[in-house]
């Protein structure tokens, strides 16, 4: 149907809002003509008389997912690989691990995903011939190939990152100082936190045996202590240990 003409009375106030919003929080974190393209056609369709409520309401919240200090090739990243996406084309790029170790990918692009701030693409490695989640940030010398693909029978993976992450958490009891409160709330909540004297709290903090966490105590310096296990104690200070030891004459 070429010549359909959308009712603009089928939006209400609300619709129109919420997807003022949505467009401007995808905007933020990928820059392209598309997403400036529909929010101004979305705008065309606020009636004059209630332009300033709309405004209003879409307004009431803003989300900026953009990080304060970024890895600037992600925004790079970004645009190759959407376009990609849409082209159905092979993406090549050297590929770092948690260790360092690099190796060089190819892979068919299938998704790209926003997790806690950070970005992955969903592919099917021709190197490991299996669907494997790559983080962008690890990625260098990407590079979109003239060469297609015919898709794969894909379906769409687990991605639900915190329920698999809630199942390998434990509770661990630690002591933080009272002026570090504000940040311990980022992983747990008021309740987890009992009062310890006038400037000490005792914290059950969810906690994964891995170096992303232990990082996470040891970024709160000496103003944290974990009390318990024993066996995540011994670990803190063996960690401890070993930086003191670089600093050492």
């Amino acid at each position: 149907m070429p010549n359909y003409k959308l009712d603009k009375k089928v939006f209400s106030t609300g619709d129109l809002s919420a997807i003022l919003l949505g467009l401007s929080s995808i905007s933020s974190m990928i820059h392209c003509d598309e997403q400036i393209n529909a929010l101004e056609k979305i705008k065309s369709f606020i009636p004059a008389d209630r332009a300033k409520e709309i405004e209003l309401k879409s307004s009431q919240i803003h989300i900026d997912l953009n990080s304060w200090m970024g890895n600037k090739n992600i925004q790079a990243h970004l645009k190759i690989i959407k376009e990609a996406l849409q082209e159905r084309k092979i993406l090549s790029f050297d590929y770092a691990d948690r260790h360092g170790d690099k190796t060089t990918r190819t892979v068919e692009p299938y998704q790209l995903v926003l997790k806690n701030s950070h970005w992955y693409c969903q592919g099917y490695c021709l190197k490991r011939n299996d669907f494997r989640l790559f983080k962008l940030s690890r990625m260098s010398n990407l590079e979109m190939q003239a060469t297609t693909f015919e898709a794969r029978d894909y379906q769409r993976p687990q991605l639900e990152f915190t329920d698999i992450l809630t199942t390998m958490q434990k509770q661990i009891k630690i002591r933080i100082q009272q002026s570090i409160m504000d940040d311990l709330l980022d992983y747990c909540a008021y309740e987890d936190f009992l009062p310890a004297g006038e400037e000490h709290y005792i914290v059950n903090f969810p906690f994964i045996e891995n170096n992303y966490y232990y990082n996470i105590l040891l970024g709160f310096g000496n103003k944290c202590e974990c009390l318990e296990p024993l066996t995540v104690r011994t670990e803190m200070k063996r960690r401890i240990q070993e930086l003191a030891a670089i600093y050492e004459d």
